[in-house]
């Protein structure tokens, strides 16, 4: 009963998103979450389960709001800055930093690219 409660909750929690935009999201959670990066919000490191979670947070406030309809808006209101401090979120992975709204971006398109 519990488990059905909770996938009836995640499924609501995507409302505004259609079935594509469900799984593109999803996934990159996913990809965030398993990731061997570290993040670095407001001058702060989080790894890569804590940004997830930090990530899943936003979204279900913006899907309450009905303000994602899309993997990139998505990564463009969720995954690109603080909407404390207005700085701009990013990964260092392999000691490369880079903007994480970059980074989500190239995944989404390996995503939509498929299995070589």
């Amino acid at each position: 009963m519990l488990v059905s409660a909770v996938c009836l909750q995640a499924m609501n929690a995507y409302a505004a998103l259609d079935a594509t935009g469900q799984r593109e999201v999803q996934a990159l959670l996913v990809f965030v979450g398993s990731s061997h990066c570290t993040f670095i919000r407001n001058g702060s490191s989080y790894s890569a389960v804590e940004a997830q979670a930090h990530l899943q947070s936003k979204l279900d406030y913006l899907v309450r709001k009905d303000l994602v309809n899309s993997a990139e808006e998505f990564i463009e209101r969720a995954a690109s800055q603080s909407n404390f401090s207005g700085k701009p979120y990013k990964v260092s992975c392999d000691g490369r930093e880079r903007l994480s709204a970059d980074w989500l971006t190239e995944e989404l398109q390996h995503l939509r690219q498929g299995p070589p």
